[in-house]
């Protein structure tokens, strides 16, 4: 093949061409802009019309061929109808027009200077190319595989929401049917490459549809943060553990927020005998308030019922509760947990005893059988090591019976461990307490082992204590702020948070009231919310 040599100027023609040459390129500049204004709605319908033929064409290469013959009729038909009706065809055209403007308007995408799309088109085809490990087949046989090393993204991904940033809020991705999304494994797998691509500053909800072989990624709204513990708008046996996502549950609660009310979604457990979930795990990293809830849920208990209180770290957060009515005790030494826990044996027993007689003599069940009975142990397995240490029974082995019988007898369990002591729980709690809750960061392994799922994501960065997940029995995971309530005691919390939980706290009981007026009259001090009486379990639990 013969190449062509370039036409070049002739040589000392430079300097008499450049003037001429000036003012006919600025002449043409400038005729070329007014013709783009003139003609700027009309270069904004084909742009229009454009895009719109795309996701067509997009349409049709995606949709399955036994579905192509019903909506070409559909169409058809529809063509038929709007051409006998009496201005159709206008209505028609301005419809068309009318949506090719929309798509075609110069801010139909979220404004981000020159090159916004081209990086957006960038970012997209990083986390196609990153999902090609997860979905491609070695050896595909297929004429276009939905994902190879050299596709591209418009074929994979459905819908695409970005925010105003030029971040990706929302991804809906196809994904090939030979991809084993029934294993927890590999979906976790494509979640991680998503998360990595997308950001890992934030947090990331998937939706798995199994059905249609769709994966939707979206960036959730923050959840209401900031609430105090309160008096909630609840039924007997009802706990509010925190609160979720607008759209996760139906169920609205108002609730005052910094002296304003609103109302936001909770995240009831209902307890009693007949709740499918009638005791409570919480698992936590150090700090992710594990025993702030614990505190939000007896807080809430002593409104109905009786609450038997065990502090396994020893740490006194509980021990504003200590000589309140409906507290039977608060509980730190291996001793005191020993003796308080078989006197819930026996109370568990006699309750089931007491009712059995009831319904077999025809009377209703007593009153002191159907009030509510509380156990609430913080941090078992710190107890049970000393225990053992001592010599004395381990805790938890005295859990079986309430944890087997309590819902008939109306007696609920409640426990928290932090996550590194998670193999020192017994076997009886792990397989009693079906709500568990799950605070802080985890990995997927101790998230499939509190939750029975692993494709959760991580809180981000910047969460607050008390974020976390939650999931009754075998329903969806919830995404969960638990609501604020410190120790009273603790200076280093917030002023308003403490009077919140102080003005929550039932009044002492008659005989620990007696006994702080007799030593505040001979030491002259006044008596605090936070002494803590100096008797057993035993005889506290009779005192109250």
């Amino acid at each position: 093949m013969v190449r062509w040599p370039l036409p070049r100027r002739p040589a000392g023609t430079g300097a008499a061409v450049r003037p001429a040459v000036r003012p006919a390129h600025r002449a043409l500049r400038a005729g070329a802009d007014g013709a783009l204004d003139v003609l700027h709605p009309l270069i904004m319908l084909v742009r229009g019309l454009a895009r719109l033929t795309m996701l067509v064409l997009r349409w049709w290469a995606k949709a399955p061929k036994d579905r192509r013959g019903p909506v070409l009729f559909l169409a058809a038909v529809g063509v038929m109808v709007v051409g006998l009706l009496p201005w159709g065809p206008a209505f028609a055209v301005a419809v068309v027009v009318g949506t090719a403007a929309w798509h075609g308007r110069e801010g139909a995408r979220p404004a981000g200077g020159p090159g916004c799309e081209d990086a957006e088109n960038e970012r997209l085809q990083a986390v196609y190319e990153a999902l090609v490990p997860c979905f491609a087949l070695r050896d595909d046989p297929g004429p276009e595989p939905l994902y190879a090393h050299d596709g591209a993204w418009e074929r994979a991904f459905e819908e695409v929401e970005f925010t105003d940033d030029g971040r990706i809020g929302r991804l809906l991705v196809r994904y090939p049917a030979h991809f084993p999304d029934s294993d927890s494994a590999h979906r976790l797998a494509v979640e991680r490459r998503l998360t990595t691509k997308s950001g890992r500053d934030r947090e990331y909800r998937f939706a798995w549809h199994e059905e249609r072989n769709l994966l939707e990624m979206t960036v959730p709204q923050p959840l209401p943060q900031g609430i105090s513990a309160q008096r909630f708008v609840t039924g007997p046996g009802e706990i509010v553990l925190g609160f979720t996502d607008a759209e996760a549950v139906h169920r609205r609660m108002p609730v005052a927020d910094g002296g304003r009310a609103r109302d936001v979604p909770p995240v009831v457990w209902r307890t009693g005998a007949r709740s499918a979930q009638p005791h409570l795990l919480v698992a936590g990293a150090p700090g992710a308030g594990s025993t702030t809830l614990l505190r939000s849920v007896v807080l809430q208990a002593l409104q109905h019922g009786e609450v038997l209180v065990v502090d396994g770290g020893g740490s006194g957060e509980f021990a504003s509760l200590a000589g309140r009515e409906g507290v039977l005790a608060v509980e730190t030494s291996p001793a005191g947990a020993v003796a308080s826990l078989e006197w819930a044996v026996h109370e568990t027993e006699r309750r089931l005893s007491a009712a059995s007689r009831a319904r077999q003599a025809g009377r209703p069940v007593p009153e002191d059988v159907r009030r509510p009975l509380w156990v609430v142990l913080d941090r078992p397995a710190t107890l049970s090591h000393l225990a053992r240490a001592e010599g004395r029974r381990d805790p938890q082995e005295l859990l079986q019976v309430p944890l087997r019988h309590g819902r008939a007898a109306q007696v609920t369990v409640a426990v928290a461990e932090h996550l590194e002591n998670a193999d020192g729980l017994a076997r009886a709690v792990r397989s009693y307490t079906r709500a568990r809750v799950l605070l802080g960061a985890a990995s997927p392994e101790e998230t499939w082992a509190v939750l029975g799922e692993a494709t959760v994501s991580r809180p981000g960065p910047d969460a607050p204590p008390g974020r976390g997940f939650a999931r009754l029995g075998a329903g969806a995971v919830l995404r969960l702020q638990v609501p604020a309530a410190p120790d009273p005691l603790d200076d280093a919390a917030g002023e308003a948070e403490r009077q919140a939980v102080l003005a929550l706290l039932p009044p002492f009981a008659a005989a620990h009231a007696r006994a702080l007026g007799g030593q505040a009259a001979q030491s002259g001090a006044p008596d605090g919310p936070g002494h803590r009486p100096g008797t057993k379990p035993g005889a506290a639990s009779q005192a109250t």
